[in-house]
């Protein structure tokens, strides 16, 4: 069966939305989530003018379910017509799109909408890095970008109480993907790991100048740094440079300079992902807006996110823009 295109008919009608949703969550047909049953003939869909759309009954446990369980979306009352405009969204916003704007666009409450957010966030985080099926970057003859930065706004536009900024480690493969990661401290014995973890040791690492890379890059087939301290930015014809990663960085930070203006440490992790998502699902890589929505849309399935251990248990939205 051909797989759906997200179309303008996906982002207004809501049985159109859930035909869709099912599409790409389901291909092979439903299944049920409470018992794992996935015989056509034993679940049924459940019509009628008082039925909520989308809702099936497995008559092998008996019970109902619809196709967001088992999702980022379980439990939400926003309508996926609307799921899927947010998802859109923030997948075709380079530099993001703040809580406000959301809330200005959908007419929800702050909740809601800064709740929305880091849910598809979430489904934006690829669980195979952190189990290690991604497989490393890079590989023989090919180079990855190693460097910090420090992320936490500006702070004039900070107000009351201004806490440092976080620092955040990220590997770039040369016309490849990246990998961020925010870190206690930035010393050999937190990047070890994960450059040991993330990169083949087959590898060609650059870096700066920073006195941490030589220790922890040693066993991959080469490393080469440019002296930023000096004002050197490239040498050997080109080859030895970090113009990649810092070129990742700028919209890191322009995207929390600029539309997110501080990020707290407890969240951060979920704001790489969507920068290191959207970056890694980009036209340069031959994906589109609509692709990409439709990728962070499947990568909804099999993660769940409540309010309480979202990490604000209720203590508002106020502080994240």
């Amino acid at each position: 069966m051909a797989r759906p295109i997200l179309s303008a008919e996906h982002f207004h009608n809501e049985e159109a939305a859930f035909a869709f949703i099912e599409a790409r969550l389901w291909p092979t047909g439903p299944i049920c989530p409470h018992c794992g049953n996935y015989d056509a003939g034993k679940i049924g869909q459940l019509k009628g003018s008082a039925t909520r759309i989308g809702l099936r009954k497995c008559y092998a446990c008996r019970k109902q379910f619809t196709v967001k369980i088992g999702t980022v979306m379980e439990s939400s009352h926003f309508p996926l017509r609307l799921w899927l405009q947010a998802i859109y969204l923030l997948c075709s916003s380079k530099k993001g799109m703040s809580t406000r704007q959301i809330q200005r666009t959908f007419q929800c409450s702050m909740k809601t909408a800064w709740f929305l957010t880091h849910r598809i966030r979430e489904a934006m985080v690829d669980l195979r890095i952190a189990d290690g099926s991604a497989g490393p970057l890079g590989g023989q003859n090919k180079v990855v970008e190693a460097d910090e930065t420090y992320v936490g706004g500006k702070a004039k536009n900070r107000k009351n109480h201004i806490p440092p900024k976080a620092p955040v480690v990220s590997l770039v493969e040369r016309e490849g993907r990246v990998r961020s990661f925010h870190v206690a401290d930035v010393n050999g014995s937190n990047l070890r790991p994960i450059i040991n973890a993330n990169i083949d040791k087959l590898t060609h690492v650059m870096t700066d100048d920073s006195p941490i890379y030589p220790g922890i890059t040693k066993g991959f087939a080469g490393h080469s740094t440019v002296n930023h301290s000096a004002e050197e930015y490239v040498r050997l014809g080109g080859f030895v440079h970090t113009n990649t990663i810092e070129g990742y960085f700028s919209i890191l930070k322009r995207g929390v300079i600029g539309v997110y203006h501080h990020v707290s440490q407890e969240h951060l992790h979920r704001y790489l992902a969507e920068f290191d998502f959207r970056y890694n699902e980009r036209v340069a890589l031959g994906v589109d807006d609509l692709t990409r929505a439709d990728r962070a849309l499947v990568g909804a399935k099999g993660k769940r996110l409540t309010y309480a251990t979202s990490g604000r248990g209720g203590k508002g939205a106020a502080s994240l823009a």
